[in-house]
């Protein structure tokens, strides 16, 4: 059959997110050196010259591709040096690192020295079986990376060595109850709260969209002295795929929804610092929501940086579930706080 339209495209695009289930492609525990093409991307809407969008301003982003098959599936990032070299997860079974550079205008320009490595057993052989590496959540602190991973629950924690990832070091209580977690509905959000806040940089987690009887999402403070499970309120068709702390002590989350009738929807919710505490369900306010009428995709991972100029930044990629139907992206913004 052949598909031609917008419309066309709206529909295929949505059967993919729904339905999705890439094989992995077995590559070994060597680190591959991935070539990467980005397309530097002007504007967030699509045909107009307008850049302010609520708190947030559009700086730039990328469309990513590439010629190396296990390319994709990007899943969660966090930068290891502000908005430039990060590490990774791809919800494939796959760790990647690399830079992202900037241009003389600080927009975002390419991406250079990327590299992936495939997850491996605790005897060092590589995990080719999905469901066991259904990487989606990733914090950074101390040199130590914790995933979150769906289909096989768990918050896992790995030493970061961007040469040589092995098995995990050790697994975390994540304090939530197993039946409670849907299993393709886990945690997506892996956190470290605000080093001087009420939790003291301890880790929080929020799931995709594991419910519990209200409705509201399931999450967690898994360490620092507040532990406890709390949820979040889910704010229409809305699911999450990430999240970070803000600087003042606010969550961020990033949010997602599509349906066949109209296809994928991004948002960012400010969810307010003092209402993630043991017990309570969660709530703020919508920063931004985009349709498929700005460059946006399946958008999966967050994060949050200071730019040398004191900016606020906020940084997006998408998940392209390696269908050619969908783009691998990368998008910044800076977030204002007048």
């Amino acid at each position: 059959m052949i598909f031609s339209g917008w419309r066309a495209r709206r529909t295929l695009f949505a059967c993919v997110l729904a339905c999705a289930s890439p094989a992995i492609a077995v590559a070994g525990v060597a680190v591959e050196t991935v070539e990467i093409s980005a397309r530097p991307i002007s504007q967030f809407h699509v045909g107009h010259d307008e850049t302010r969008f609520g708190p947030l301003e559009f700086v730039g982003g990328l469309e990513m591709t590439s010629p190396a098959r296990d390319f994709g599936a990007l899943s969660a990032f966090r930068f290891l040096k502000p908005g430039s070299d990060f590490i990774g997860v791809a919800d494939t079974g796959f760790w990647f690192f690399g830079a992202i550079t900037h241009g003389a205008d600080k927009r975002p320009s390419g991406v250079s020295n990327f590299r992936m490595q495939q997850m491996v057993d605790a005897s060092g052989q590589p995990i080719d079986r999905k469901w066991e590496v259904d990487a989606e959540g990733l914090a950074v602190k101390d040199g130590i990376a914790t995933v979150g991973f769906e289909r096989d629950q768990r918050v896992a924690q790995f030493k970061i060595d961007p040469g040589n990832m092995k098995a995990p070091v050790r697994q975390l209580d994540y304090l939530v109850p197993a039946k409670e977690l849907r299993q393709n509905r886990g945690f997506e959000t892996v956190t470290h709260a605000n080093p001087y806040g009420q939790h003291a940089g301890g880790l929080v987690v929020v799931s995709e969209r594991s419910l519990d009887e209200a409705g509201n999402v399931y999450a967690a403070i898994i360490e620092g002295p507040h532990k406890g499970i709390f949820t979040v309120r889910r704010d229409g068709e809305f699911d999450t795929t990430d999240g970070t702390f803000l600087p003042d002590g606010d969550l961020l989350l990033l949010e997602r929804s599509f349906s066949l009738a109209r296809g994928v929807k991004m948002r960012l919710r400010r969810i307010y610092g003092e209402s993630v505490e043991k017990g309570a369900v969660a709530d703020g306010p919508v920063l931004m929501e985009a349709d498929m009428g700005y460059q946006i995709d399946n958008m999966e991972g967050l994060d949050v940086w200071t730019r040398d100029d004191g900016a606020l930044m906020v940084s997006l990629i998408s998940d392209d579930n390696h269908s050619i139907l969908q783009r691998n992206l990368y998008l910044e913004f800076i977030l204002h706080q007048d």
